[in-house]
């Protein structure tokens, strides 16, 4: 496929690794010619960067398997995840999860992307629902809007929450840009 035919989400594969497209902006400046700024994540590394490719360039779209998983525990072999079709296992390491795991909790189900028969990457839902572990307590008579204080989850997870937010409490965290939404 063109360069110009890239949106984000997609999968490509770049210098021989899987990546996924984050964002795309296709520019065509005066008198020079048009290219297309792609912003991707390499799913082995989960280093982002970006490349610029002129907007005639083919590039290799990559083929994944994604398959509904749900995540069991962890130990020292990894983090144990079962296919929710046939009941097979995976264990999976730090470098394929990411910061995918502190927004997982036991017997949640995510999507696990495979290139090859091996995974490459966790396709996380936009939102999630966790308990609040850790927080200081609100200010009196703050507004939401106000002010925002530091909330462990039962995760580990580091959010900024309002002031009206105690320990104990289900909030809904949008997973894309680590933010408060909304209590659940």
């Amino acid at each position: 496929m063109q360069a110009s035919d890239l949106r984000a989400g997609m999968c490509v594969l770049h210098e021989g690794s899987v990546c996924r497209v984050m964002s795309v902006m296709h520019r065509t400046p005066g008198n020079l010619r048009a290219f297309v700024q792609v912003r991707m994540r390499n799913l082995k590394t989960a280093n982002s960067f970006e490349y610029r490719y002129a907007s005639t360039e083919n590039v290799e779209r990559a083929m994944l398997d994604t398959m509904p998983m749900e995540y069991l525990y962890s130990d020292s072999e990894g983090h144990h995840f079962m296919n929710q079709q046939n009941y097979e296992q995976v264990a999976l390491q730090d470098e394929v999860l990411g910061d995918a795991l502190l927004y997982t909790l036991p017997n949640s189900a995510i999507k696990i992307d495979f290139y090859e028969d091996a995974a490459v990457g966790v396709e996380l839902p936009n939102a999630v629902t966790l308990t609040v572990a850790e927080t200081e307590p609100g200010m009196k008579n703050a507004t939401a809007s106000a002010s925002h204080k530091p909330a462990k989850m039962e995760t580990g997870l580091m959010v900024n929450v309002p002031q009206f937010v105690n320990e104990g409490d289900k909030i809904t965290i949008d997973t894309r840009e680590n933010k408060y939404l909304n209590r659940a």
